[in-house]
């Protein structure tokens, strides 16, 4: 019997749920903590922005647990809730940016920092589709129709947007050395 390849739907139950194991809520949180916080750094280029959202998305992960056990494709439930956030996040610091001058740019990049490679600057730099895209697949290692499910578009989408960031990036390290 083949597993279903249903797409994501908001609070939907899973028709396979008596297949699937269960898992606790510590497992989980355990198994996405990290990789959360990983994604987290590439999306928004803030460690410290990251573990925040990283722990508001396994709180409200556990506060709907009951329900998201249930659901298709919990891990991506949760990356598609830390994507929100840190666009919610970056709208509002770019509010507080534009009406209080006075906040610190926090695009600028300490050479010192690891995590600010020049790969990560220029995915940074994509436009938010393509960000996201290349931030699960390529960074946080999910495949075509995971990445489908986080992002609510179809896996030809995906593909086509990987493609295109893809050449993106091939652009604007150019000139870097390898």
């Amino acid at each position: 019997m083949q597993p279903t390849t249903t797409r994501l739907r908001r609070g939907e139950p899973s028709r396979d749920i008596a297949r699937r194991p269960a898992i606790d809520f510590d497992t989980f949180f355990r198994a996405h903590h990290q990789r959360l916080i990983a994604c987290g750094v590439a999306w928004c280029g803030d460690r410290e922005r990251a573990r925040e959202a990283a722990q508001e998305t396994l709180t409200r992960a556990f506060r709907e647990w009951d329900r998201l056990q249930r659901i298709d494709a919990p891990g991506a439930w949760v990356r598609r809730v830390l994507i929100n956030i840190l666009i919610d996040d970056g709208r509002r610091l770019e509010r507080q940016r534009r009406h209080a001058g006075r906040i610190a740019n926090p695009s600028s990049v300490p050479d010192h920092d690891p995590a600010f490679t020049p790969l990560l600057v220029a995915i940074r730099g994509l436009p938010e589709r393509q960000r996201l895209a290349v931030v699960l697949h390529y960074l946080d290692d999910l495949p075509v129709q995971e990445v489908a499910a986080v992002m609510g578009i179809s896996d030809g989408t995906v593909k086509t947007t990987l493609f295109k960031a893809r050449a993106s990036l091939a652009a604007a390290l150019a000139g870097e050395e390898r």
